[in-house]
C-alpha cells in the first residue's frame, strides 16, 4: 500500500469535494470528516511503523518524476517525520472543529468604539479547503526523500497559508500575509540556489548522469568544507527564516497576530517545526562540517532567541503577540538541542517539536475563543474572566503551564532533555538558557494574572463559558499534554532511533571529512 500517497490524496480530494458543495455547513463537515480519515490513516501507519527495523525510511516510495534531472517522486519516514506528521493529523481536525466561525468574519474592537467584524475575502468553503491542502502540504514536506522534492512542498505550503491569513485574518491582514510570504520566499530563493549546487556537486563527485536529488545517496557526498560551507548557509538560512530563529523573526508576531486562531495553530504548530525539522535533518546529515563549523554561532543565535523571545513576550499587550514571541523562545530551545549534537538534546529537540505544538495550539486555540466572545485580543480589555467563564480560564492555565515547561506537563520533558544534552558540551548556553524558564513564568503567569484574575471587568460579566463544541476541541490537547508529561515513553521509543542514525551519519562524515582536510593539506 502507498501509504504515503494516500495521506496526501486524501485531503487534496477532500479539498476538491468541500470547493464543490453547496452548502457552507455541509463543507464544514466534510473537512472534518476527511481530516479525520487522516488522523485513522495516519493511526494505522504508526501501528505499522517498526522504530527498530534496519530500513531507515519505512513506506519508501520512489518513482521517477523528471528522469532528465534525476528528480524523483521519493517519499519515506523515520521516527522524526512520523511524530511530526501524526502532529500535523492531530491538529488538523482540532483546528477545523475549533475554526468553525472563523471564516465568517473577524471580530474586532478599535479603542472607543464598539466590537465590529471584519468580513472575510473568499467564501467559508475556500477557507476549509485551504485547510485540507494546507495538511497535504505539511505531510508531503515530512515525508520527503527526495531534496527536490522537500522544497517543492517546502515553497507550497506557503500558498495556502498566505491566503488564510491574507483573506481571514484581522485589519492589518493583508500586511502581514504579504510579509510572511516575502520573507519565506527569500529564504526559499537562498534554498533553491543550494539545492541546485548540491545537485551539481553530487553530479560531479559520482560521475553519475543524471545525477540525483534523492536524500539517502547525498549523504557524504559533499566533501569540500568550503563548499559544505557555502551549501549549509544556503540551507540553513531557510531553515532559520522558517523556524524562525532570531534574527529571523520579525515576521512571526505579524503572522500569527492578524491570522485566524486555527491558521496561527497550523503556522506556529506545524509549519514553523519545518524549519528545525530542516535543520536536522539536512542541515546536519549532508553538511557535518559545516555543522561542526557553525554551531558556536548557532548556539549564540538559539540563546538570544531564548531570551528576546522571553524578555519581549514579558511586555506584550496583545495576547496572540505574547503568544507568538513565546515561541520565538521555544524555537531557540529546539535550535540549541539540534545543534548540540547530542542524543539526549536531539531527542529532546524533536519532542519539544511535538510538545510545543500541541501546548501552544491549545494556548492560539482557548485564546481564540476569548478574542471571539469579547472582539479583542488587547489583555487590558480583560480581567477576571475565570469568575465567569471557569473552564476557559482552567484550560487556559494548563495550556500557560505548559509552555513555561511545569513538571508533569509535556514540555518539561523535552526541554529538560535539550538542557542536560546541550550541558555536556555547551555549558554557557545551557546555563543561560535556563534563564528562559524563569522569563516564561513571568510571561505566562502575568498574562493570566492580567486576563483571569481579580474582579470580572465590566466587558467580560456576560462572557459564556466554553460550549460543548469548544469542549471537544480543547480536551483532546489537555489530555495529551498531561499524557506525555507522564508517559512520554512511546513518543521516546520512535523518536531515539532515529535521532541515534541521524547522529551515527554525521560523526562517520565529519571524521571522513576532517581526513579528507588533513590530506588536502599534507599535499
Amino acid at each position: 500500500m502507498p501509504w504515503l500517497s494516500i495521506l496526501m490524496a486524501v485531503p487534496v480530494l477532500g479539498a476538491v469535494g468541500v470547493s464543490l458543495v453547496r452548502s457552507d455547513k455541509l463543507a464544514k463537515q466534510l473537512a472534518l470528516a476527511v481530516s479525520l480519515v487522516v488522523l485513522a490513516l495516519t493511526g494505522v501507519v504508526a501501528a505499522r511503523f517498526d522504530p527498530n527495523s534496519e530500513t531507515r525510511f519505512q513506506f519508501a516510495e520512489v518513482y521517477d518524476w523528471i528522469p532528465r534531472f534525476g528528480v524523483h517522486y521519493g517519499v519515506g519516514v523515520d521516527g522524526i517525520a512520523l511524530v511530526l506528521i501524526a502532529l500535523s493529523a492531530v491538529l488538523v481536525p482540532i483546528v477545523i472543529l475549533a475554526s468553525w466561525h472563523d471564516a465568517d468574519g473577524t471580530v474586532v474592537t478599535v479603542p472607543g468604539e464598539e466590537p465590529k467584524t471584519v468580513a472575510p475575502k473568499r467564501s467559508v468553503k475556500t477557507y476549509f479547503a485551504l485547510l485540507l491542502v494546507l495538511e497535504a502540504m505539511m505531510i508531503g514536506v515530512f515525508a520527503a526523500t527526495d531534496v527536490f522534492l522537500f522544497y517543492v512542498f517546502f515553497e507550497a505550503m506557503l500558498i495556502p497559508m498566505y491566503f488564510m491569513i491574507g483573506s481571514y485574518g484581522g485589519v492589518q491582514r493583508s500586511y502581514a500575509a504579504v510579509k510572511f510570504l516575502l520573507y519565506s520566499l527569500f529564504g526559499g530563493l537562498l534554498m533553491l540556489v543550494a539545492v541546485i549546487a548540491l545537485y551539481v556537486v553530487a553530479d560531479q563527485a559520482n560521475g553519475a548522469d543524471p545525477g540525483t536529488f534523492m536524500f539517502p545517496e547525498l549523504i557524504g557526498v559533499v566533501q569540500d568544507p568550503t563548499t559544505q560551507k557555502w551549501l549549509f548557509a544556503g540551507f540553513f538560512i531557510a531553515f532559520a527564516v522558517k523556524a524562525p530563529l532570531w534574527p529571523f523573526h520579525t515576521w512571526l508576531p505579524d503572522a500569527a497576530a492578524q491570522a485566524p486562531a486555527g491558521a496561527a495553530v497550523l503556522l506556529v504548530g506545524v509549519l514553523d517545526k519545518v524549519g528545525t525539522y530542516g535543520m536536522l535533518r539536512f542541515c546536519l546529515e549532508l553538511f557535518p562540517s559545516a555543522s561542526a563549523f557553525f554551531t558556536p554561532l548557532v548556539i549564540v543565535l538559539s540563546v538570544v532567541g531564548i531570551v528576546y523571545g522571553a524578555i519581549v513576550a514579558i511586555g506584550q499587550t496583545d495576547m496572540k503577540r505574547l503568544i507568538a514571541y513565546t515561541s520565538i523562545s521555544h524555537f531557540g530551545f529546539i535550535a540549541l538541542g539540534v545543534f548540540a549534537m547530542t542524543r539526549e538534546a536531539g531527542t529532546g529537540a524533536t519532542l519539544y517539536m511535538v510538545n510545543h505544538g500541541f501546548s501552544t495550539g491549545a494556548l492560539f486555540l482557548i485564546a481564540g475563543f476569548l478574542i471571539y466572545r469579547r472582539g479583542s485580543s488587547q489583555i487590558a480589555d480583560y480581567g477576571g474572566v475565570q469568575k465567569v467563564a471557569p473552564l476557559l480560564a482552567g484550560t487556559f492555565l494548563i495550556a500557560g503551564l505548559s509552555g513555561l515547561s511545569l513538571p508533569g506537563l509535556s514540555s518539561f520533558v523535552s526541554e529538560f532533555m535539550v538542557l542536560m544534552g546541550s550541558y555536556r558540551h555547551h555549558t554557557v548556553a545551557a546555563v543561560i538558557a535556563t534563564t528562559g524558564v524563569i522569563l516564561a513564568a513571568l510571561y505566562i503567569l502575568w498574562m493570566y494574572q492580567r486576563t483571569m484574575t481579580g474582579p470580572a471587568a465590566e466587558s467580560v460579566r456576560a462572557l459564556p463559558d466554553l460550549n460543548r463544541r469548544e469542549i471537544w476541541v480543547v480536551a483532546p490537547l489537555i489530555a495529551v499534554i498531561i499524557a506525555l508529561g507522564f508517559f512520554p515513553k512511546p513518543l521516546l521509543d520512535v523518536i531515539n532511533p532515529a535521532v541515534d542514525k541521524t547522529l551515527s551519519n554525521v560523526q562517520v562524515d565529519q571524521s571522513s571529512s576532517a581526513v579528507a582536510e588533513k590530506k588536502g593539506a599534507g599535499q
